[in-house]
């Protein structure tokens, strides 16, 4: 009998063990952490962007953007001439997660609050800066208290899930 328990409590445990690594897939660590530290970053807060952008699907595309960070060509291209690189593809993962990090870094200096840079990682920076001037959206000018566009206010809640399950599961040695 206790043999039989034995077994069903380590199926239970690989079994669930599988289902986190299905539900949190942790792919391209080397180059999040890497890069989430060159650009003075949470390298849980870039890996919850990757799960939301992408699920770790280094190819993604959707209309305007893509790679695991869903960068659109034109942010690709201006983070290539800000970071000093002529030839690249924005789809390379080592390349996206470079070019998504250094974005994500850019918007957190500009906005101060990481929800604040999330929520115009995701709608754009003319429309956080529009909803910022709002005192429907913002009593300060500077961090959003109501995000109104329904998608970007789930986005960010999810990367928080996404952040939270992650140290959970302790994907990153601190």
């Amino acid at each position: 009998m206790a043999a039989i328990i034995f077994l069903v409590l380590t199926g239970l445990r690989i079994g669930k063990e599988a289902s986190i690594k299905i539900r949190y897939p942790v792919e391209y660590s080397n180059y999040i952490v890497k890069y989430a530290k060159k650009n003075d970053l949470d390298p849980y807060l870039v890996i919850g962007v990757i799960k939301q952008e992408s699920n770790f699907i280094a190819d993604a595309r959707s209309p305007y953007a893509g790679g695991l960070m869903q960068l659109t060509e034109e942010t690709a291209a201006d983070c290539a001439a800000k970071m000093g690189l002529d030839n690249y593809n924005y789809m390379d993962p080592e390349t996206n997660i470079s070019m998504g990090c250094f974005f994500l870094s850019e918007l957190i200096e500009k906005y101060e609050y990481v929800d604040t840079a999330l929520a115009a990682y995701n709608a754009g920076m003319g429309n956080v800066d529009t909803w910022l001037k709002n005192p429907e959206y913002s009593t300060d000018g500077e961090t959003l208290v109501y995000i109104p566009f329904p998608e970007t206010r789930h986005y960010v809640q999810k990367i928080h899930q996404h952040i939270d399950a992650y140290k959970e599961y302790k994907v990153f040695e601190t």
